[in-house]
């Protein structure tokens, strides 16, 4: 029905004005009933990915739902996704036949079949994205940053004790942690998200709602108290402003990079020095900025437990299985390469380790192309080097959101790839994420 105000607003607008809106209109309508209810269930999962402190959580059973759905949906299996399937193949199977070696001890069988599933859930991802990308990226990033948003929230309550019980819920350790089992998962959850939001403050324009979600992001980062996930970050923001000075288009674009990096630098310095000036956050930010822990030294320190674990690579080429470490010294040797030996054996250590190099080298000279997911790629790529560097003193290879990242940059790469072969024209920075 047409009211009195739209006959306004028609006669108003010139007709050249008006075309655009119609014909949008009309595009959305003619978006497939299928596509509509992959793109709610896309966003569910993902938001749900930020509820990780049952097994199964609500995002595994909701990662079933994409699967079919994405099939009603007609997602595909893309020529560049080859070897990422390869090598999770190899991965697994390698993982498989070291768990035969202990097919008794608690838990080894699900963790084998987690890692089978982590796998196809990065394949799903990988292949939803790789076409309808900025659509579905579009989803996957507002359902992300949602999530990450919700979790600093809820980290915040627990950590300032906001009602009673919520720091038994909420933090560890008095240490935010959100919905999450650990702070040191919590923190690295929140990075991607951020650097979303920071690539896009940073090359192309300052959005109100942006910097707020962004501010409530880093201060749970903060709040999670993870060296680890600092770290992380650090590695991760250098990666996007260096990419993002490297794509710059001109000398203007790439000094705005430059200015906005100074700016935004010297306001976080601002923002952490005030939040220090509360006792609690400084008390433990100083306890916790410090190098080496209690737990980082001595008999059954994290180091001495590492060289272990390097010897024990050497007497196991076919690995230990999982948790075999962990069972004969007592704790886990806290490096996800290491890891990958003693579970994996040397076949799926090599299998892995290729994958995540393979994985940084296509992002990279996929984001160097100037498509309009430029900017989901660089922040994609920004978080895997980032949670790479991580890998040294933690096990990253069972984190969802690990896979996710996993599958968004090879998905890009496939959609670059197929962009590249068909006729378009280059995408303007109004084009551009």
């Amino acid at each position: 029905m047409i009211t009195a105000n739209d006959m306004v607003v028609r006669t108003a607008m010139p007709a050249a004005a008006y075309a655009p809106l119609a014909r949008n209109h009309v595009q959305s309508l003619a978006v497939p009933f299928h596509e509509r209810l992959l793109t709610v269930v896309l966003f569910l999962a993902v938001l749900l990915s930020a509820v990780a402190f049952i097994e199964p959580s609500p995002h595994d059973g909701m990662m079933a739902v994409l699967a079919v759905v994405g099939l009603i949906a007609g997602i595909r299996f893309h020529r560049a996704l080859v070897l990422p399937l390869l090598l999770l193949l190899a991965w697994n199977i390698a993982g498989l036949f070291s768990v035969m070696q202990v097919p008794e001890q608690e838990k080894t069988i699900q963790y084998a079949a987690t890692s089978v599933y982590l796998a196809v859930a990065a394949l799903i991802f990988a292949m939803i994205v790789a076409d309808n990308t900025m659509a579905r990226m579009a989803t996957l990033r507002t359902a992300y940053v949602l999530a990450a948003a919700g979790s600093a929230i809820l980290g915040a309550i627990g950590y300032f004790k906001a009602f009673p019980g919520a720091a038994d819920m909420f933090t560890l350790n008095g240490r935010a942690q959100g919905m999450f089992k650990d702070p040191n998962v919590y923190g690295p959850f929140l990075i991607l998200p951020a650097l979303m939001l920071l690539q896009r403050i940073i090359r192309q324009r300052i959005e109100l709602t942006a910097v707020i979600f962004l501010g409530i992001i880093m201060f749970g980062q903060l709040l999670s108290f993870s060296r680890g996930s600092w770290f992380h970050f650090t590695v991760s923001l250098l990666v996007v402003i260096g990419m993002a000075i490297l794509v710059a288009p001109t000398q203007k674009a790439r000094m705005r990079v430059f200015t906005m990096t100074i700016a935004g630098i010297g306001a976080m310095a601002v923002l952490l020095v005030i939040l220090l000036s509360i006792s609690s956050i400084g008390e433990m930010f100083t306890t916790r900025a410090q190098l080496i822990q209690t737990y980082d030294v001595g008999q059954g320190g994290r180091f001495l437990l590492q060289e272990k674990a390097l010897a024990a690579v050497l007497d196991f080429p076919n690995g230990m299985g999982p948790f075999e470490f962990a069972r004969v010294h007592g704790l886990q040797q806290h490096n996800v390469y290491l890891q990958a030996f003693l579970v994996y054996g040397w076949a799926g250590a090599f299998a892995y380790i290729l994958l995540l190099v393979s994985t940084v080298w296509v992002g990279f000279f996929t984001a160097l192309k100037r498509t309009p997911w430029q900017g989901y790629q660089i922040a994609a790529l920004g978080a895997f080097v980032g949670e790479m560097a991580e890998g040294f003193v933690i096990d990253t290879d069972h984190w969802r959101h690990f896979f996710l990242i996993l599958g968004v940059v090879w998905g890009l790469a496939a959609a670059t790839r197929n962009w590249q072969r068909a006729p378009h024209v280059s995408a303007t920075p109004a084009q551009q994420y």
